[in-house]
């Protein structure tokens, strides 16, 4: 696929290809977040979410490689001063007259607050948009998840309505609310809007 596999940054934040080394981390910070991400992460009706085996990452790196390759994902480690802080799935990829995706994200909830999924999730669109040649992407958020859904709302996602049982989530289908994004949205970029729109929320003080 166009522009994969690609590192970006912006400051602390940065966005990179998912590595088989990163399993023992990768396995940390799931099981001391479990709590935090429960609610909202989709599971399997059939299987468990959170496991303390690498076996589940070896197979989830396996499955998103193969999926990068096939033009259908862009799976990104997230890092936060360089340290593994979550991760950030462009999936369901759909080419032809469509050209769009969904994009989904977790981060550590020891740096949450910081801006680190904003700043992701900025850079990642930008690239979609501008490099691979994505058109639309889509972020769908349990009606629930205020802090999922203030992320999306500061980059500007349009609110679309609601999808009814949409994802298995915390052992049963979840109503989920459709955001997205078009590439005319964005004609500068979200990156440089997000990044003027934090300098002007937060003006660096002399």
């Amino acid at each position: 696929m166009r522009g994969w596999p690609v590192t970006l940054t912006e400051g602390p934040v940065g966005l990179r290809p998912l590595r088989h080394r990163d399993a023992a981390t990768w396995r940390e910070l799931r099981v001391r977040n479990a709590d935090w991400l429960r609610p909202w992460e989709p599971t399997n009706p059939e299987t468990p979410l959170f496991r303390s085996g690498l076996g589940p990452y070896v197979s989830m790196v396996h499955t998103m490689r193969r999926e990068a390759r096939q033009g259908l994902a862009l799976p990104w480690v997230v890092t936060y001063e360089d340290r593994f802080a979550g991760q950030l799935t462009i999936g369901a990829i759909v080419w032809g007259s469509a050209r769009s995706a969904q994009i989904g994200y977790w981060v550590d909830k020891q740096v949450a607050g910081r801006g680190v999924i904003p700043t992701a999730v900025a850079l990642a669109v930008d690239h979609c948009f501008f490099t691979v040649g994505l058109h639309r992407l889509e972020a769908n958020i349990r009606p629930e998840n205020a802090a999922s859904r203030r992320v999306v709302e500061k980059l500007g996602f349009r609110e679309e309505g609601i999808r009814r049982r949409h994802l298995h989530i915390d052992g049963a289908w979840r109503d989920h609310i459709c955001y997205a994004l078009t590439v005319e949205d964005v004609p500068g970029g979200l990156r440089a809007r997000w990044l003027a729109e934090r300098k002007q929320a937060f003006p660096r003080r002399t």
